[in-house]
């Protein structure tokens, strides 16, 4: 553990302390404003559907938009692309609240939600793309690189904990619409923090002639077998809540829903951190598919759970395959993709964890109706399956790819190279 710690103080004094404090904090109101918003709207409107509606299309502008914001960040740098899209999105998340609260049409609410979801600003994906670039600048190894992915992904993994955590407080103390309103101040905050920190300057696009296009950098075969693993994530994901919320309600428990929920983001946080410990020798092809292995052995057990308890061991083990395989490919797609795509090539695999999350949460939610909830966990296994199935006939490109200085700014912009070395 004395090495993993070692580790981790070296990726966080890569940007300094408050660089992951104010990226935690801009990344928490996406975790808050899909549960909020389905919450502000059933009780405000008094439809499941209504609300299931605007979620949805929540969830859409998200995905769709997500890998264009990554590629406007690309393209024109990450400080005036995360505060355009910030403020946007915290006055679009304001709309969303004046609007449920006005009981206007449905319609109309659904495509404020539609705007809520397109300009999220992707803090996650940027907060990565940042700190990897800021790891390749100071010359560190791929240790180093891949100690900068799992805590990322912890402090992804946590948001989506603790963000509808908070919801469930707001809305049982007072009022879904005062955590949407705590996200949009947040948004505006810290997004602004994130987006203005020293650090943003490390990442910088190339001059171009006016007029000139800049030339499209082609993708490996293999990226894409990698957002197609990371859909199948998301489709876990979805099939999971669904089966576990129907599983809880037939057990005459629907409150302790989103506890196991949240005991299984717990466990996949910890074992993210852990991925610290794995040797070297081990590389990223074989993690990615140990983790579909073990996606498939660990999530049988939920078609035969019989009561709360066995719930919660079964999702609390499933956690620990959930953070190592997304931290994994997050890890292979660094090392394939050219340093000019970077952040729209991570935008894009969280934007493929959202729109598979929220299809598979509206077809397994279906099933678990109709069939029952081992229906929906049984969309979580075949995606398990599909996951290895994946992993196992993808020829992944290994070779590491540093950040050139397409991508990198100069020395006298950025932190100082010499924070990797610090004990």
């Amino acid at each position: 553990m004395t090495a993993a710690y070692a580790t981790y103080r070296r990726v966080i004094a890569l940007g300094g302390p408050v660089l992951p404090v104010v990226s935690f904090l801009g990344r928490l109101p996406t975790a808050m404003c899909q549960l909020g918003s389905l919450l502000l709207v059933a009780r405000t409107s008094g439809s499941l559907a209504t609300a299931g509606l605007v979620g949805g299309a929540l969830a859409a502008g998200q995905t769709v938009a997500g890998p264009l914001i990554g590629r406007l960040a690309d393209r024109r740098g990450q400080r005036p692309v995360v505060l355009i899209a910030c403020w946007c999105n915290a006055l679009a998340v304001t709309a969303l609240v004046a609007a449920s609260l006005a009981r206007i049409a449905t319609p109309p609410l659904a495509l404020i939600g539609l705007l809520a979801g397109a300009t999220v600003p992707g803090i996650g994906p940027l907060a990565r793309t940042r700190t990897v670039a800021l790891a390749r600048r100071a010359g560190a190894g791929d240790r180093t690189v891949g100690a900068a992915l799992s805590f990322e992904g912890t402090l992804d993994e946590v948001s989506f904990v603790l963000g509808p955590a908070l919801v469930g407080l707001a809305a049982t103390v007072a009022h879904p619409a005062v955590a949407l309103g705590l996200a949009a101040v947040l948004l505006a905050g810290c997004g602004s923090a994130f987006a203005l920190h020293r650090t943003a300057t490390v990442l910088r696009p190339v001059a171009f002639p006016p007029g000139a296009r800049p030339p499209r950098a082609r993708l490996p075969r293999g990226v894409h077998a990698m957002r197609a693993s990371m859909a199948l994530q998301g489709g876990m994901f979805g099939a999971c809540q669904a089966g576990i919320t129907a599983l809880t309600e037939r057990l005459h428990q629907p409150a302790q829903a989103g506890l196991v929920y949240a005991a299984m983001g717990v466990m996949s946080a910890a074992a993210g951190l852990s991925l610290a410990l794995v040797p070297a020798r081990i590389g990223l092809p074989t993690r990615w598919r140990a983790s579909g292995a073990a996606l498939i052995v660990l999530s049988v057990p939920l078609l035969f759970v019989p009561s709360l308890w066995a719930l919660y061991l079964v999702v609390v083990v499933l956690g620990v395959a959930f953070a190592p395989h997304l931290i994994t490919v997050f890890g292979l797609t660094e090392r394939a993709v050219p340093a000019a795509r970077l952040a729209e090539s991570m935008a894009f695999l969280t934007s493929a964890v959202v729109g598979g999350q929220a299809l598979a949460l509206a077809v397994s939610g279906r099933l678990a109706a109709a069939h029952g909830p081992y229906a929906a966990f049984a969309v979580a296994v075949g995606a398990a399956a599909l996951i290895l199935a994946v992993a196992a006939t993808t020829r992944v490109p290994t070779a590491a790819r540093p950040v050139t200085s397409a991508a990198a700014a100069p020395a006298d912009s950025a932190p100082s190279a010499s924070a990797d070395h610090r004990p």
